[in-house]
């Protein structure tokens, strides 16, 4: 018995493994998720010791790009991170939905590439 589980294992490994260019396409987009999460919670870290009054949509825009200019993996990251921090903040907090909305078009130029400091209010701090 353990013989058969051995080799439906095996025949399993060597199959996956001939779909080389998958596996490594997956396994960057997995290093690219990690790592875009990452960003998100350094982004976030730097928000709260920053604690720099109008400077959310700043750093929603920056963690989010730095997410997304690691791949796809990362970019994934961002949006769900992002979607799922948003949908608590508008149901927990009652920040409301305007504050909703310019949060997820914050999220949404650092997802695309454009440059966060659009959104940089002046007087924050050159560390961050």
């Amino acid at each position: 018995m353990r013989l058969c589980v051995c080799l439906v294992l095996l025949s399993f490994i060597l199959c996956a493994s001939a779909d080389v260019p998958f596996l490594t396409r997956s396994a960057h987009f997995v290093r690219d998720a990690v790592g875009g999460a990452r960003d998100m919670l350094r982004a976030y870290q730097d928000m709260r010791e920053a604690n720099y009054k109008g400077a959310d949509k700043y750093f929603h825009a920056r963690g989010n790009y730095d997410a997304a200019q690691r791949g796809p993996g990362g970019a994934w990251a961002a949006k769900v991170i992002s979607d799922a921090r948003e949908r608590w903040q508008s149901s927990v907090s009652g920040r409301g939905a305007e504050d909703t909305q310019a949060d997820q078009e914050a999220n949404l130029w650092g997802r695309s590439g454009k440059d966060p400091n659009h959104f940089r209010p002046k007087g924050l701090p050159s560390k961050y």
